[in-house]
C-alpha cells in the first residue's frame, strides 16, 4: 500500500469534486474487499483509515474463549492475555494486520472497487448539482448528433437536447454554442441524464429574468408564458410597484431588452401583455392587437366566449389560428371567438327567428359561413379566413407591449 494516501485523496477531491468522506469510505471498502478475498471470508475483518498516518489499517477481531473451536474467529484466553492482560472470556479482541501484504490480485480488486466508488460518487455529485438547477438556462457546446438529438457539453457533464425540444428553423453544427433550458434531470442506469429544451416556455421566462432587472428583483413578476417555437410567443407580466409599468420594463429603452430576447430566440415574435386577475380583461389583453367588444365567462367549464367586430375577427384568430391558440394557452381557459354578426344571428335564433337568419348566410353548397371559431376548430376555418388573418395581422408593438420584429 502507499505509505501516505492523504495527498492522493486531496488531489482526487479537488479534481473530481467528490466529498472526502466518500473517498475514504471507498478506500476502506476496497481494502476490506481485498482482504476478504485473500482470506476467503473466513475471518471477521474491519478496515479504518487513519488521518494521522494516511494509511488504511486492517483489524482482525476474534472472540476470547476457554476452548478454541474455530481458530479463525476464536482465540484461547491464555494467548489473548499475552496481547491484552485485562481481557476476559467473551470479549472481542482486535488485532492489527499488515495491509500491505496483499497479493497482486487482491490489489487489483481494491483498485476496481475504488474506481467504481469514485465513478458512483461522481455521478451522484453531478445529479445533485443539476437536479437543483432545473428551470435554469445554461450554455453548452454541440458535440454530436445522434438520431436527430443533440449532445451538448456543459463542461462538467453532458446533456441531451431531444429533437422534439428543438426549434424547427434552428440548425446546429459541431462546435456551435447553444443556450438552452434545463427542464428535467433524472438518474438512468448509465448515470445522470440532463434534458434540455429550446422550445419550452420556461426558456422565454428565463431569458426575460436575465434581461430585466425588475423581474430579477421581484418588482415585476412573470405570470404566464406561451410559445409556438420559432414563430410567436406571448408573455403575461404584472408589477408589484404601482410606479413601474411591467410592459415597459420588459420592452426596455427603445425595445432593447425584448430585442435581446428576440435575437436569442432567432427572431421569434414576442407579445408582452399586462396580467390581471380579472379573467375577462386578461383574455382581452391576451388577444391583442385585436379589439374585443364583449366577453362572456363560464367559470364551471373555464371557457370564454369573446365577441369581436366583424373586421377584427381575422386579426383575433391570427394566422392559422395562432393568436387565439396562444391566448388560450396564456390564460389557461378555452376561448371561442365570434363576430358581431354571428352573435346577433344566434341571438335572433334564440328568439325564434333563427330560420330566416340561417337562410341568409347559407352558401350555394348548403353549408353555413364560418364566423365563429374556437381554439379546437381553428384548423377547420375556411381558407378565406386564414388569408384575411395574414393580410390584416399587424406588427406587434403597440400600447399592449408587443414587440416589433
Amino acid at each position: 500500500m502507499v505509505a501516505n494516501l492523504n495527498h492522493i485523496i486531496d488531489q482526487v477531491v479537488r479534481d473530481k469534486g467528490i466529498d472526502r468522506s466518500i473517498l475514504v469510505e471507498a478506500l476502506e471498502s476496497a481494502v476490506l474487499s481485498a482482504a476478504n478475498k485473500k482470506y476467503r471470508n473466513t475471518r471477521d475483518l474491519e478496515a479504518h483509515f487513519s488521518d494521522e498516518t494516511g494509511e488504511v489499517e486492517l483489524f482482525e477481531f476474534v472472540t476470547v474463549v476457554n476452548e478454541v473451536e474455530d481458530s479463525y474467529k476464536e482465540i484461547d484466553l491464555g494467548e489473548a492475555q499475552e496481547i491484552d492482560p485485562e481481557v476476559e472470556v467473551g470479549d472481542s479482541l482486535g488485532m492489527k494486520l499488515e495491509a500491505g501484504s496483499f497479493s497482486r490480485i487482491a490489489a487489483q480488486t481494491a483498485k476496481q472497487v475504488i474506481i467504481q466508488k469514485v465513478r458512483e460518487a461522481e455521478r451522484e455529485g453531478i445529479f445533485n448539482e443539476f437536479k437543483g438547477r432545473e428551470g435554469e438556462v445554461v450554455n453548452g457546446i454541440v458535440r454530436r448528433y445522434e438520431r436527430g438529438d443533440l449532445n451538448i457539453d456543459l463542461g462538467r457533464a453532458e446533456a441531451l437536447l431531444p429533437q422534439r425540444e428543438q426549434v424547427p428553423r434552428e440548425n446546429y453544427r459541431q462546435g456551435d454554442r447553444v443556450r438552452a433550458y434545463i427542464y428535467e434531470v433524472r438518474m438512468s442506469p448509465k448515470g445522470p441524464q440532463i434534458l434540455l429544451s429550446r422550445a419550452h416556455p420556461g426558456l422565454l421566462a428565463s431569458l426575460f429574468y436575465n434581461e430585466v432587472p425588475e423581474i430579477a428583483e421581484g418588482i415585476v413578476e412573470i405570470k404566464a408564458a406561451a410559445r409556438e417555437p420559432g414563430s410567436r410567443a406571448k408573455i403575461a407580466v404584472v408589477s408589484h410597484d404601482p410606479d413601474i409599468d411591467p410592459v415597459g420594463a420588459c420592452v426596455g429603452m427603445r425595445g432593447s431588452r425584448v430585442q435581446n430576447v428576440v435575437t436569442e430566440l432567432r427572431g421569434e415574435k414576442i407579445d408582452i401583455v399586462p396580467w390581471t386577475p380579472d379573467i375577462a380583461r386578461f383574455a382581452c389583453n391576451a388577444l391583442a392587437p385585436a379589439e374585443v367588444n364583449r366577453v362572456y365567462t363560464d367559470d364551471d367549464n373555464q371557457s370564454l366566449e369573446v365577441i369581436v367586430p366583424d373586421d377584427q375577427l381575422s386579426l383575433a384568430i391570427g394566422k392559422k389560428g395562432q393568436n387565439v391558440r396562444l391566448a388560450a394557452k396564456l390564460t389557461g381557459w378555452k376561448i371561442d371567438i365570434k363576430s358581431e354578426t354571428r352573435a346577433a344571428e344566434e341571438e335572433l335564433g334564440d328568439t325564434g327567428e333563427g330560420e330566416a337568419a340561417t337562410e341568409e348566410v347559407e352558401t350555394p353548397a348548403g353549408s353555413t359561413e364560418e364566423t365563429a371559431v374556437s381554439v379546437d376548430e381553428v384548423e377547420a376555418a375556411p381558407e378565406e379566413t386564414a388569408k384575411d388573418a395574414v393580410e390584416e395581422e399587424v406588427p406587434a408593438e403597440d400600447e399592449a407591449g408587443e414587440n416589433k420584429e
